[in-house]
């Protein structure tokens, strides 16, 4: 099963990133070996958000992802959610 997980970023979020980027990047990058995360990138339009979509037998994998994340830690992400996701073509 396939879930997306939805950040809202906080206004400023390209400058207030800087801090946390390569521990943000080394967390995606071990979800992505351990076989959850599919793909991960900011909206066109980085203020507007971000979608992360996991692979796996529970919600879980997105959650704790946002959890552990260092974006959501330290208050860059205002929100964020988990839909679960009906691949109907690819994947």
């Amino acid at each position: 099963m396939y879930y997306i997980l939805f950040y809202a970023t906080v206004e400023n979020y390209i400058e207030k990133r800087a801090p946390y980027r390569t521990e943000h990047l080394a967390l995606a990058q071990q979800a992505r070996q351990d076989g959850h995360l599919v793909m991960a990138g900011a909206l066109a339009e980085p203020a507007d958000g971000a979608v992360l979509v996991f692979k796996g037998d529970s919600a879980g994998v997105a959650e704790d992802f946002a959890k552990n994340d260092p974006y959501v830690k330290n208050g860059l992400i205002s929100e964020w959610k988990v839909r679960p996701w009906t691949v109907v073509i690819g994947g």
